[in-house]
């Protein structure tokens, strides 16, 4: 399971301990999601060069004191979901290399009395908790002063002892999932001066009141704050919003997967004075159940002339009032992709005097309909650089549209647009149609320096003269399939030319023009594999001159269509084959007999019906009839016997009628004569006794030898019954009636055995 650079993946491989073997070349062993219950002291000893040990979801629940005790330069610790129930700092006391540690998902309530991580000098990010995690002592943490990353998963947390992360001095991002308030305002006292970046999981802020006690962070020296999965309502957010504008270091607040309970009624007056830190909001996926009843936020708009980015990301927004947007006059950056903004609502959005100092905005995947709505709504927009309007649908665009004199990058990827005219802005450097449905491009754009194409319906390159100052065009996924010598020399200063995946008909000529007429600094031109040919030209690291494509290179759809006929020749001679020679007979015959290997290997008693299946070839039929059957079964007591030509069931297939009879027989009684060892169906019925002869070790088998056959007479194919000769006495019939009897005495003897 180990790769060239002892990287070793053992996962879901349902093993029960660790493998063993493990040497000291290994560096990573991935254990996870297997069942092992226990790690012992020598199962890694060796692996004395070990990096990475990957070992959750397994069904660990005990590990030796000194079972990490060799891995000295281990920096990767995964132990989560799994059973333990506690954690010993014997287990870590060896491990000084160790940067990361993840332990959530077991089954411990604390971490001891003391700090199980006092000897992780190097660590960098902690993970831990569970559904049963319920408390943390002052101590816990001893050892540790400086974190990248702490996560503690302590939705049922209940109890913190003040001071317990007070020993961290530094936390660069800090993730907490907890449901008290009461708990989680102790645990940021402990923080105000540690944390960078603080996340915040699964915490309800329901009643006014309780936010109370987070009054203390008000004093957090955080940069970031993000809520994820957090539920609040109108009475709380006033209170939260005036919390985090006290802070004097905040500069992002993110909510991410937020419910809020509420219309915007925000009643509670906020602080007169404005933070002079935040300058980043990001929101995204937030619900509001009534969002169409959601209020016009004035109470915040005192609030929000600070901002810099702004990100409403799939919350529903399908308007932003005149007011709040008139009110933002530092923002540079906003995000309303994945909304619900229409043509009208979008020019009462961006009215007169609203986002003054935008720079860039992205108004994708929303309900906008008409470009020159659109553009017209942005015209005022004089700082705005970048326009990504994709994803929305606006169909056929017109010929004259008005947009913001800066603007230089334009996206109208995937718009449905099926031609694109004079409406597009001839300031434009970057401009990316992709996705459409476009045919043919001919604009006039002279400060053009990047064109995007891609996944549309050309079927020759863009002229160049309209656009001479290209340097990168990609027209992948077009139609193309050549490109002519006067198409490379218009495009001679390109920098890049992406032309892949394409219908480009493959030649050496075509190669050879490439190499020696073309100047482009890079060129994808892509065939079935793509080539990507630098400067000099290249294909796959050789010259491009000096590449001799094969026959499957330049000619695919031919050499596909040759072997797609063999394939369907072979096929066809198979089946007359088969055919033929009745193999589908022989398939189903050994199917029957892998079957009747798998059946058990004695028929319950109540299901035998014959003392014992008679065996022999229809050239012998007459003794067997007028002279066998008549002895036996008209004995005293009768023996019942199995002829295949009165009890076979009638409709079966043979081969089943043969296996039931041998199964519903205590005995097989085999005539054997010369005709026996030339008949085919004796052989089957042969090999169909000899497992259940030779697996029970019984005397199923009974041999008749009808008449005398030398052993160089019997075939090779009856390997079986030359074997059954050698180690078995059988029963000669005699030609004289009074060795008849005691044939006959003998015969009973050993069906009644």
């Amino acid at each position: 399971s180990c790769d060239a650079s002892q990287l070793c993946n053992c996962s879901s491989m349902g093993l029960d301990f660790i493998p063993l073997g493990l040497t000291g070349k290994i560096t990573v062993l991935n254990l996870a999601h297997n069942r092992i219950q226990r790690i012992q002291s020598q199962d890694l000893q060796q692996a004395v060069n070990l990096r990475a040990l990957l070992l959750q979801s397994n069904q660990i629940s005990s590990i030796d004191e000194d079972s990490f005790q060799s891995l000295a330069k281990l920096e990767l610790l995964d132990l989560s979901n799994n059973s333990l129930a506690h954690l010993s700092p014997l287990w870590f006391e060896h491990l000084f290399s160790l940067q990361h540690l993840h332990l959530q998902g077991n089954s411990y309530r604390d971490l001891g009395h003391s700090s199980p991580f006092s000897s992780l000098r190097n660590l960098s990010s902690l993970h831990l908790g569970n559904p049963h995690f319920s408390v943390i002592r002052q101590g816990n943490f001893e050892g540790i002063e400086l974190l990248h990353k702490l996560w503690i998963d302590g939705s049922n947390l209940s109890q913190y002892e003040q001071g317990s992360l007070k020993s961290i001095k530094a936390i660069n991002h800090m993730i907490i999932n907890i449901r008290s308030i009461n708990v989680f305002s102790e645990i940021v006292r402990d923080l105000l001066h540690s944390v960078t970046w603080l996340e915040v999981r699964r915490i309800a802020f329901n009643i006014a009141a309780e936010i109370q006690v987070l009054r203390v962070m008000s004093s957090s020296f955080a940069r970031k704050i993000s809520f994820r999965q957090i539920l609040l309502t109108d009475a709380t957010v006033p209170e939260i919003v005036s919390i985090l504008e006290d802070m004097p270091k905040l500069v992002e607040l993110e909510l991410v997967n937020c419910r809020l309970l509420g219309t915007g009624q925000w009643k509670m007056q906020f602080h007169t004075n404005q933070s002079e830190t935040l300058r980043v909001l990001t929101v995204e996926n937030l619900s509001i159940e009534e969002f169409y009843l959601f209020t016009d936020l004035q109470a915040v708009e005192g609030l929000l002339s600070p901002f810099t980015r702004i990100t409403v990301r799939n919350t529903k927004v399908f308007l932003v009032p005149c007011r709040i947007s008139q009110h933002l006059l530092s923002l540079e950056y906003l995000d309303l992709s994945a909304n619900l903004l229409g043509d009208l609502s979008l020019e009462h959005s961006a009215c007169q005097g609203g986002w003054p100092s935008l720079q860039t905005l992205n108004l994708s995947q929303n309900s906008l309909s008409h470009l020159e709505m659109t553009s017209k709504s942005l015209s005022h927009l004089g700082k705005l650089i970048v326009l990504d309007i994709s994803q929305n649908n606006f169909g056929e665009i017109p010929d004259v549209c008005e947009w913001p004199k800066a603007l230089k990058y334009l996206n109208l990827s995937g718009t449905q647009i099926p031609k694109v005219t004079t409406c597009i802005p001839p300031t434009l450097e970057v401009l990316d149609v992709s996705g459409n449905n476009l045919k043919e491009f001919g604009l006039q754009l002279p400060f053009l320096k990047e064109l995007y194409l891609t996944r549309n319906q050309l079927k020759t390159l863009p002229g160049a003269a309209p656009i001479p100052n290209l340097v990168v065009l990609s027209v992948r996924r077009n139609k193309l399939n050549s490109l002519s010598k006067e198409e490379f020399e218009s495009f001679r200063r390109m920098q890049l030319l992406d032309a892949s995946d394409n219908n480009f008909i493959c030649s050496c000529e075509f190669l050879s023009f490439i190499h020696h007429e073309a100047r482009i600094a890079r060129v994808l031109v892509g065939w079935p594999d793509k080539y990507v040919c630098d400067s000099p030209l290249a294909v796959r690291g050789a010259q491009v001159g000096a590449v001799h494509l094969s026959l499957m290179e330049c000619h695919r759809s031919l050499v596909v269509s040759l072997i797609c006929v063999l394939v369907f020749l072979v096929i066809l001679l198979l089946v007359a084959v088969g055919y033929k020679y009745h193999v589908v007979w022989y398939l189903r015959m050994t199917w029957a007999w892998l079957q009747a290997k798998r059946k058990p290997k004695r028929a319950p008693p109540k299901d035998v019906c014959y003392d014992a299946f008679v065996s022999y070839s229809e050239n012998d039929s007459d003794w067997v009839e007028n002279t066998m059957v008549r002895e036996l079964e008209q004995a005293c007591p009768p023996f019942r016997l199995c002829l295949h030509k009165r009890d076979f069931v009638p409709g079966k297939w043979i081969v089943d009628n043969i296996i039931d009879s041998i199964e519903k027989s205590r005995k097989t009684l085999f005539v054997l004569s010369e005709h026996f060892v030339q008949s085919e169906w004796c052989k089957y019925e042969l090999d169909f006794s000899h497992f259940r002869l030779f697996d029970e070790n019984n005397d199923a088998a009974i041999l008749v030898l009808l008449e005398p056959i030398q052993s160089k007479a019997i075939p090779k194919r009856f390997c079986k019954l030359r074997r059954i000769m050698n180690t078995k006495t059988y029963l000669e019939w005699p030609a004289g009636e009074e060795q008849q009897q005691m044939f006959w005495f003998n015969l009973k003897i050993a069906l009644r055995s």
